[in-house]
């Protein structure tokens, strides 16, 4: 049986727009399920049910479905509908799986696993990017910091030249796995970042950061690097600590 109290879903289709019903509706969808309004081993409503209430076709509402069970959200059997899957199950390192879950109010253990996990991962890239970065990579990281000081990370211009930069240091390392959680890795800064500032201004300037890291990796010193990544991860995880207080 449907869930009760679920929340309106598909409020978006009818103004999406350019954006396809079905990834309207996955969003939703996904939005609720992460943030806790559906729970693990809920039962989605019916194919014909979910179609019918939100006047869209079948055929859109299994394309949401296929997209949430291929983020590991929910999975769908013969007999038994659409089910959320344990927490376990989910691929939280999904762009659009950490984007829903800032969506809501995420939990501090939760960030703190994401900085945990940016502070096992980037300082050894930024090790190996001093040791094998390019005139391409430090042009590009160069430029991302122009536009960061530019725009400051309450723009979401700045904060596309932030996901940039640490893009570009994942980039200049060679190391395809590595390289591949750069989505990932965005993703976190982006997310944060905006958390940050959702009741007030940040709390510090991290552009000097950046820019001593940009040094290091520039003057081809893995060790300097390597410190100064972990530096600006550990501010970055102190800022996200004080507005979770606020």
């Amino acid at each position: 049986m449907a869930v009760p109290g679920k929340p309106k879903i598909g409020g978006r289709a009818k103004t999406a727009g350019a954006k396809r019903i079905h990834g309207s509706i996955a969003h939703d969808l996904g939005v609720a399920i992460v943030t806790g309004h559906y729970q693990p081993g809920d039962t989605l409503s019916g194919e014909i049910e979910f179609a019918e209430q939100l006047q869209v076709s079948r055929s859109a509402y299994r394309e949401a479905v296929r997209i949430l069970a291929a983020k590991g959200l929910v999975e769908s059997r013969p007999k038994t509908g659409t089910r959320v899957t344990a927490r376990s199950r989910w691929q939280l390192l999904d762009p659009d799986v950490l984007a829903w879950a800032f969506e809501g109010e995420p939990s501090a253990h939760f960030i703190a696993d994401l900085f945990e996990l940016r502070m096992i991962v980037e300082p050894a890239a930024a090790e190996l990017a001093a040791r094998r970065r390019d005139g391409t990579d430090l042009a590009r990281m160069g430029h991302a910091l122009e536009e960061m000081a530019q725009y400051g990370l309450s723009n979401p211009l700045g904060r596309a030249a932030d996901q940039l930069f640490h893009h570009s240091v994942l980039q200049a390392t060679r190391n395809e796995p590595l390289i591949s959680l750069s989505s990932s890795i965005e993703a976190a800064v982006g997310w944060t970042t905006i958390f940050k500032q959702r009741n007030r201004k940040l709390p510090r300037d991290p552009l000097p950061d950046h820019r001593m890291l940009f040094t290091a990796i520039a003057d081809g010193d893995p060790a300097a690097a390597r410190a100064a990544m972990t530096e600006l991860v550990r501010l970055a995880l102190q800022d996200t600590e004080t507005a979770l207080r606020d």
